[in-house]
């Protein structure tokens, strides 16, 4: 009896222990997400250090060296390890400076979305009645376009700037948030802990900050995390059809569209912007993946 006790006590205390590693532990513990981790991690120090760690000027032209392949390649030079363009510019110092663009438009209109789509999501979920059937139909209307094409349209009245791209796309963004948050708003108004909030005085305001927004914060975080790579991809969407960012930024999109007519005889100016595009996206769903499964409790 007596060792079965201790075996007993022994299989609570490691299962407590098992439901209270923490948060980094879970995060990082797999494989998956640490490639992510590191993709993203690559990206933000790409963005960060540009001026100080890319080869060349980025929008330095030079006719005498343009369709230089990479170094690798026969004829190419170790001073421009992915090569140049058309214009003679180096491939690799305009990927490191477009993921600046990537980056401050991927936070920049996450930002916008998430503000706009909790605050309505949680307006609709919490107070219901005639608030919550408006913004639930003025969602559906938004849904029944394709983001690109009113990204296009809005882009395309306004004109092409970096300011308009992160607002139109954070704009295009914030449905996503109204219907998670919306429907989390709902279930959480009928719990315990606000029903009690609201017995004993709290106000409406309070209740929000202290109550209901704490417990869907996970939830936002880790739509904020796939959005950004949603935002990422538009970006580079809009800038393709000459739609994004000013033709003196360097974008992996502008990159994408410079190269096209090329591919039968210079790949490297289409491959290596659509590589940045496709590993940072996937960085970023994979470390979004991780962050969803640390965030849930039942993997604590």
């Amino acid at each position: 009896m007596a060792s079965a006790s201790i075996a007993a006590k022994g299989v609570i205390d490691l299962d407590e222990h098992v439901r209270r590693r923490p948060f980094v532990f879970v995060l990082f513990s797999g494989g998956a997400t640490i490639v992510g981790g590191l993709i993203v991690l690559a990206v933000t120090l790409c963005a960060l250090l540009a001026p100080w760690i890319a080869p060349h000027d980025p929008n330095a032209q030079n006719l005498a060296i343009n369709f230089k392949p990479p170094s690798w390649v026969v004829g190419g030079d170790q001073a421009y390890p992915l090569g140049t363009d058309n214009l003679g510019r180096d491939i690799l110092s305009r990927i490191i400076w477009g993921s600046r663009v990537a980056g401050l438009v991927g936070l920049s209109a996450v930002a916008i979305g998430g503000i706009i789509g909790v605050s309505l999501g949680i307006i609709a979920g919490y107070f219901g009645g005639l608030a919550d059937d408006i913004i639930a139909r003025v969602a559906d209307v938004q849904l029944a376009f394709p983001a690109v094409l009113l990204a296009i349209a809005v882009v395309g009245v306004i004109g092409p700037s970096l300011l308009t791209v992160i607002a139109t796309i954070g704009i295009t963004g914030w449905v996503q948030y109204v219907r998670v948050v919306r429907a989390e708003a709902l279930s959480l108004r009928e719990r315990e802990f606000v029903v009690a909030a609201v017995a004993t005085g709290a106000s409406q305001a309070r209740i929000l900050a202290r109550h209901i927004l704490p417990s869907i914060a996970s939830s936002i975080t880790v739509l904020a995390t796939f959005e950004v790579a949603r935002a990422i991809i538009l970006e580079s969407a809009l800038s393709f059809l000459a739609l994004g960012v000013p033709p003196g930024v360097p974008s992996w999109g502008t990159m994408l569209a410079d190269g096209r007519q090329y591919l039968d005889t210079a790949w490297w100016l289409g491959l290596f912007p659509g590589l940045a595009i496709s590993f940072t996206v996937l960085g970023v769903n994979l470390f979004g993946d991780g962050l969803r499964d640390a965030l849930d409790p039942r993997s604590r």
